[in-house]
């Protein structure tokens, strides 16, 4: 697998349009490519920012979270939210490269993967290409943060290995790949998180990716996802005590 970052200008409130920042930086992109792009250009490029000071920021992780656990409830003076269906500090609301801004998601992550795709499939006269909006977070018990998946388009995003034998002949009862997340987590090793000012990542080469001529349906969105009570970590989540936000 070839994992390859592009370097862009800082792009801040002044940058509108994501295509433009693609058309100027993408200079070739071949077949069965996989574009991964940070949440953070695509939401800046969609007016998805707020200065910092003029809203109390956790009110603001309010409204843009599902669930919330409030600050005090953490050693760390942060929020944990529940944001798209995923675990998340403080809703994906970031300050870190954003010049004075808080930084959100994209209101719609998975239409701006879909349109990002279409426009990558036309510019560059492709039938196989890969979108994901990437953010990174952090996993339980251990340090470091790890990226994945805001939204995709234009492939499978599991590989299913339910009823497959492994080396011995023993039959798989649960495993499935996360191929989403997994690149998602190559493309941000590359991108980085500090000044490395390189929020575009193409992956070529990819083993056993299996990619889409269509945008994810509703069903295909919800292949990736589990709701709360039947997840592994449900004994903890459920006891947790989440307050309703208002995404």
């Amino acid at each position: 697998m070839k994992v390859t970052g592009i370097k862009t200008h800082k792009i801040t409130q002044k940058d509108k349009d994501i295509f433009r920042i693609l058309d100027r930086y993408v200079k070739k992109l071949s077949e069965k490519s996989v574009v991964a792009i940070a949440s953070k250009i695509v939401a800046i490029t969609e007016g998805r920012i707020i200065k910092i000071g003029t809203i109390d920021k956790d009110e603001l992780i309010k409204r843009e979270s599902q669930y919330y656990l409030p600050r005090s409830q953490n050693p760390y003076n942060v929020s944990l939210t529940i944001t798209g269906g995923a675990l998340v500090a403080s809703a994906g609301i970031d300050e870190s490269n954003g010049n004075g801004y808080y930084i959100l998601w994209p209101k719609n992550p998975q239409k701006s993967a879909n349109r990002i795709r279409k426009w990558l499939k036309s510019r560059f006269n492709l039938e196989n290409v890969g979108v994901i909006i990437t953010d990174s977070r952090t996993t339980p018990l251990r340090w470091g943060v790890t990226g994945f998946s805001v939204a995709y388009s234009g492939f499978e995003p599991l590989k299913n290995y339910i009823g497959t034998k492994d080396i011995f002949g023993r039959k798989l009862e649960f495993t499935k790949l996360s191929v989403v997340d997994n690149l998602a987590a190559a493309a941000v090793m590359v991108m980085g998180e500090g000044n490395e000012q390189t929020p575009i990542v193409v992956i070529e080469r990819i083993p056993g990716i299996v990619f889409q001529k269509k945008s994810p349906t509703k069903k295909d969105l919800g292949k990736i996802k589990i709701i709360l009570k039947e997840d592994l970590y449900a004994p903890f989540l459920k006891n947790a005590r989440f307050k309703k936000g208002g995404y």
